[in-house]
C-alpha cells in the first residue's frame, strides 16, 4: 500500500503544481452577462440536492420500496445510477458546504454540527464554488431552495449579536437590512429561498439579498416524535411550511423557462428541504403510500423533482442538460423510519445506520446523472465518490482550471460517466464526518471510524460499557459494518490514520 500511495502523492504534486502555474483565480462575470466561450456545447447543469432521503427510499436502488418514486427511476433508468456515492457528512450543512466547494467542512470553522437561522456564512469570500466557476465560463447561475450555509444578517442598531449559537436568538436582526454572503457572494445570479432547515425558526423566505418579508407572525411549533415537527419561532406573515416545497418547485420551473428562452447555458441549485421534518404532504399526496406522513412526503419530494424534469422536456433543452439528483445525507429517526421497518420498508436500504452516524447509512446515499448523449442510459457503476467531487468533474466538463487552492478534496468522476465501466484512478480515499464531528476513512474495501459506537457526540460518554473507540469494517466481505476488525489488522488502522491526519496537514486529498 505504501508505494502505491507514495506514486499516487507524487502525482497530485504534479497536479497541483500545474493548477497553480495556471494563474489567479478566475474572476466571476457580472450578472447577466452573454456567454463568453462556447456556450452552444456547453450543457445546462441542474443539481438536486434532496433532504435526508434514504439510500432505500427511491425504487431504483431498493427494489422492496414501499414509496412510489417513479420520477427518480426515471432518471436511473435514463442515465447512471452510483451505488457507492457518499456524502461528506451524515448531517447536511457540511454536506452542502463540500458539494458547493469540493472542500471537506471541517476544514473550516465548523467542526461538528449545523448552523443554524442565525448562522454566519460558512463560505468563506473568494472562494471557488460550482456558482462561480460557472458564471466564469458564462453560465448564468440560480439557486432556489433551502441554504443552510449562513448569511451575513444586519444587526439592529445596539443589539447584542450572536451568529454562532446553536439555536441561538434571533431578535437582533434587522430583517428589513440587506442580507448578505449567502448564496449572492458565492456566485449564484439570483437565489429564492430560506436561510436553514424550514424546522429551524425565524420561518422566512430570502429572495437576492432581502427577507421577502419580515417575520411580524409567529409559528408555536410542534414537537419532535410528530410528522409535522418544527421549532418555534417568528414567521412571516404569509409564511406556510407545507407550501415550501411547491414554492421551490415553481421558482425552478421559472427559472428554466426563463433561461431556456437565451442562448445562454444555465447553471440551477436545487437544494429541497424535502422529505426533511416538518413532513407535510399536502393534496393527492395524502395517502398516497401506506407509511404515513413520511412515504407520502417522499413521494411528492419525486413529483417535484419529476415537475422539474418535465420543466425540461418542454422548455426543449432536456437533451443538452446535465442533471445531477442526490441527497444530503441518509435518512434521519427523526422521520420515524425505525417504526417504517416494522411496515416493510427501510429507507436505509440495508445499510447500517442513519442520519448523523458515520455507518454506511448516514452517508452513503442515491447518486443520479442524466446527460443525454454522453452518459449511457441505464448503466450503474459501483466506483466510490463522494459529494465533494462535483467541482471537479464539472471544472472538467466545461473546461475550466481550477486555482490550487479550490477543489482541495474534489476528483473529478467524468471519465464514469462516459464509462461506467472506467476502473482507472479516482480517489485514493475518502473521508467522512458525523453529527457529533468523529471521521471515518474510507480505502477501497477498508473503512475506519475513529469513534466508538455510531460515532455521534452522545454516544462518547458510554456509561462504562467497554465499546471500541476505533473501528475498522471489510466492507467488501462485510457491507453492513458487523464486525469490527480493528484488532486483526493494526497496519491497516495505521495506516489509513496516518493518511487521515496527512490529509489534515496538508489541508487537501486529492
Amino acid at each position: 500500500m505504501t508505494s502505491r500511495v507514495s506514486f499516487v502523492r507524487a502525482a497530485l504534486v504534479v497536479v497541483a503544481v500545474a493548477v497553480a502555474a495556471g494563474g489567479a483565480r478566475v474572476a466571476s462575470q457580472p450578472t447577466g452577462t452573454a456567454p463568453s466561450t462556447n456556450s452552444r456545447t456547453q450543457p445546462n447543469v441542474v443539481v438536486i440536492l434532496t433532504d435526508d432521503q434514504g439510500y432505500g427510499d427511491v425504487g431504483a436502488y431498493n427494489p422492496a420500496s414501499r414509496i412510489p418514486t417513479p420520477h427518480l427511476d426515471q432518471l436511473a433508468r435514463e442515465g447512471l445510477r452510483f451505488t457507492d456515492a457518499h456524502t461528506s457528512s451524515s448531517v447536511c450543512t457540511p454536506t452542502r458546504y463540500g458539494l458547493l466547494t469540493g472542500r471537506y467542512s471541517w476544514r473550516t470553522r465548523l467542526k461538528k454540527g449545523v448552523l443554524w437561522g442565525n448562522g454566519d456564512s460558512l463560505i468563506e469570500p473568494g472562494r471557488t464554488t460550482l456558482a462561480s466557476l460557472l458564471r466564469a465560463r458564462g453560465y448564468y447561475t440560480a439557486a432556489v431552495g433551502k441554504w443552510h450555509l449562513g448569511m451575513h444578517w444586519t444587526a439592529r442598531p445596539g443589539a447584542v449579536v450572536d451568529r454562532e449559537t446553536t439555536q441561538g436568538p434571533t431578535d437582533w436582526i434587522d430583517y428589513t437590512g440587506p442580507v448578505t454572503g449567502g448564496p449572492i457572494a458565492a456566485g449564484f445570479d439570483e437565489y429564492f429561498g430560506i436561510p436553514a432547515s424550514l424546522d429551524m425558526r425565524d420561518y422566512v423566505y430570502v429572495e437576492g439579498e432581502r427577507v421577502v418579508e419580515a417575520p411580524t407572525s409567529a409559528l408555536p411549533g410542534i414537537p419532535q416524535g410528530v410528522p409535522g415537527f418544527h421549532r418555534p419561532g417568528a414567521a412571516g406573515p404569509s409564511f406556510k411550511p407545507e407550501e415550501v416545497l411547491d414554492r421551490f418547485t415553481h421558482r425552478a420551473v421559472d427559472v428554466i423557462e426563463r433561461r431556456s428562452r437565451t442562448n445562454q447555458p444555465f447553471f440551477l441549485y436545487l437544494p429541497l428541504a424535502a422529505p426533511h421534518t416538518p413532513m407535510l404532504p399536502t393534496g393527492d399526496f395524502v395517502g398516497r403510500t401506506p407509511l404515513g406522513p413520511y412515504g407520502d412526503f417522499v413521494a411528492q419530494t419525486d413529483a417535484a423533482i419529476g415537475t422539474v424534469l418535465r420543466a425540461l422536456a418542454r422548455a426543449g433543452v432536456a437533451d443538452r442538460t446535465l442533471v445531477i439528483v442526490a441527497s444530503d445525507n441518509g435518512p434521519a429517526p427523526a422521520g420515524g423510519i425505525a417504526d417504517l421497518l416494522t411496515q416493510g420498508h427501510d429507507a436505509a436500504g440495508g445499510w447500517r445506520g442513519t442520519k448523523h452516524t458515520l455507518y454506511e447509512g448516514g452517508t452513503r446515499v442515491p447518486f443520479l446523472v442524466r446527460w443525454p448523449g454522453v452518459v449511457a442510459p441505464g448503466g450503474v457503476t459501483h466506483r466510490t465518490i463522494i459529494t465533494t467531487d462535483v467541482l471537479r468533474t464539472l471544472a472538467d466538463i466545461v473546461a475550466a482550471p481550477l486555482p490550487a487552492d479550490a477543489g482541495e478534496d474534489s476528483v473529478s468522476f467524468l471519465p464514469v460517466l462516459r464509462n461506467p465501466r472506467h476502473d482507472g484512478p479516482l480517489h485514493e480515499a475518502i473521508v467522512m464526518q458525523s453529527d457529533g464531528g468523529a471521521y471515518a476513512i474510507r480505502q477501497g474495501r477498508w473503512k475506519l471510524l475513529l469513534a466508538p459506537g455510531t460515532g455521534r457526540s452522545s454516544e462518547v460518554a458510554t456509561g462504562g460499557a467497554a465499546v471500541p473507540a476505533v473501528q475498522l469494517y471489510d466492507l467488501e466481505a462485510d457491507p453492513k459494518e458487523t464486525t469490527n476488525l480493528e484488532a486483526r489488522h493494526p497496519d491497516v488502522v495505521t495506516s489509513l490514520q496516518s493518511l487521515l491526519a496527512e490529509y489534515q496537514r496538508i489541508g487537501r486529498s486529492r
